[in-house]
């Protein structure tokens, strides 16, 4: 059976047999259309085997409304197909096309090639939790500490907003744009309206980013954030690791050896709560990194999203603050406020600006307008401040809970870093400490820990894993880390 009597029988099914498809084109251009151009075309596709038993010709008014001729002039043409056997008449169904068997197509013969896509390996599974597990792997905060509530309020408001744009503007709703630079502002950021993008999520902007650089020759940090390396690798960029510990810092003299020797054209560092190592970079490590980036002749792209997640971040300058302009920087409100907002931005500057929007513009011409005008109805009526005060002392909260239950369940082997607050922090555990027999142990207790070796370049310096406390109830913090714990402590007395 063929693919188009297949597909015939399936609408002869449900009543509404297919039609034959029919372009006269040039052979009608000129003149009245005539009963032997009719046939003519038809017959065409029939001898010529582009057509198939089981497809019905055009109902006489269909085609005679086509062609703008009279309905006579279709009842000759198909009369004539008929006495020349092309096509049968079917008792109340309308004439079907009927040439011969020869010229039937098996299905299992079509020979159509497939797309051939580039492999960019297998990602490492979402640390998103099973329903009723617990996730120690988590970024996210606590649905339960999110303003759904007042977005909700916020969003009602603006569908019925008369004022609301039917189109998007590609660069991102002005008063959102305006709103968030006066925000950055107030942090020391010299910050213009006309200088910021609106995207999906940080991760669009850094996908504009690397996508739009002239020489992609890109230094990261040692372990990277794992699906910006996925996406250089997409890109085909030229890579460079810069190795980081979360308990000693940036090694800042091997980092400019890398640079003298690779020249990278752009290093995108994650200047708070860096995934996955929860590190964030003092103020003197900033310095001497815009002075290598003076010396070695480096762009920067700073990835801010941990910023907002810390009591008392609005104190602590960040590169775009210090470096000027030219650092570009990036931003996102999504696990701030909601993750289905999928809303960042990037800050470029009067030279960039128009590059990137034009990128944006043609990998998703622009963000969904009511999306932006609902945020900025959240920010415009002060209820992000007044969240962000609440989600500091929560997870102000968490994070000494989760440091007293580490403190007393861990083994002495076992080491954390101490971030101050936010979401993350990273857990070092001896050599001899099999991650992955851990982290398949847990898994079949329902409880998610991601060991992220894919963000390494080459072999691994660290031997741990991050630790997510704010998306966790105190309860569920501490069953975790209980079990997990019990875990380590197997692992050390049998190895």
């Amino acid at each position: 059976m063929t693919l188009l009597r297949e597909f015939a029988l399936y609408f002869a099914q449900m009543d509404r047999q297919p039609y034959l498809r029919l372009n006269f084109g040039a052979d009608t251009s000129k003149g009245r259309i005539t009963v032997e151009q009719i046939v003519s075309v038809i017959r065409a596709q029939i001898v010529g085997r582009t057509a198939v038993a089981g497809l019905r010709l055009p109902p006489v008014r269909v085609l005679a409304h086509q062609l703008h001729v009279s309905k006579n002039t279709v009842q000759a043409a198909y009369e004539e197909l008929k006495s020349q056997g092309l096509v049968e008449s079917r008792n109340r169904l309308g004439l079907y096309i009927t040439p011969p068997k020869a010229i039937q197509k098996p299905l299992s013969s079509w020979k159509i090639p497939f797309p051939e896509f580039r492999n960019i390996g297998p990602l490492e599974a979402s640390a998103r939790s099973r329903r009723g597990g617990i996730n120690l792997s988590s970024v996210f905060i606590d649905p339960d500490l999110l303003p759904k509530e007042k977005i909700a309020s916020c969003f009602r408001s603006v569908l019925t907003s008369p004022g609301l744009s039917f189109y998007s503007d590609y660069q991102g709703y002005r008063p959102l744009r305006e709103k968030i630079a006066e925000r950055l502002r107030k942090r020391g950021i010299s910050a213009e309206a006309d200088h910021i993008v609106t995207t999906i999520g940080s991760q669009q902007a850094l996908d504009l980013t690397f996508r739009m650089l002239e020489q992609p020759k890109i230094a990261t940090e040692n372990p990277a954030y794992h699906l910006a390396k996925v996406l250089l690798e997409m890109n085909d960029a030229e890579m460079v690791g810069l190795p980081l510990d979360p308990f000693t810092g940036a090694p800042l003299a091997k980092w400019e050896e890398l640079f003298r020797k690779h020249r990278p054209k752009l290093v995108y560092l994650t200047s708070n709560f860096q995934n996955p190592t929860g590190y964030s970079y003092t103020t003197q490590e900033i310095q001497q990194i815009l002075e290598l980036s003076e010396r070695y002749g480096f762009a920067i792209l700073e990835d801010d999203w941990g910023s907002d997640m810390m009591s008392f971040s609005e104190f602590r300058p960040c590169m775009r603050a210090i470096g000027g302009p030219n650092v570009l920087y990036v931003n996102s409100f999504t696990k701030k406020v909601l993750p289905s907002f999928r809303l960042g931005y990037l800050l470029a500057n009067e030279n960039s600006v128009e590059t990137l929007v034009n990128a944006k513009r043609v990998s998703a011409f622009g963000m969904p307008a009511v999306i932006e005008a609902t945020l900025f109805e959240f920010l415009d009526r002060g209820y992000y401040d007044s969240h962000l005060k609440q989600l500091h002392a929560e997870l102000d909260e968490r994070y000494r809970h989760a440091l007293d239950l580490l403190r007393t369940l861990m083994p002495p082997e076992v080491r954390w870093t101490t971030p101050g607050g936010g979401p993350v922090l990273w857990v070092e555990v001896p050599e001899r400490v099999r991650l992955s027999v851990i982290q398949e142990r847990l898994k079949a207790k329902n409880i998610t820990l991601a060991v992220k070796l894919s963000a390494f370049f080459g072999e691994p310096h660290l031997h741990g894993f991050m630790l997510g406390y704010a998306f966790l109830k105190p309860k569920e913090l501490e069953t975790g880390l209980e079990r997990l714990a019990a875990e380590i402590r197997l692992e050390l007395e049998t190895r």
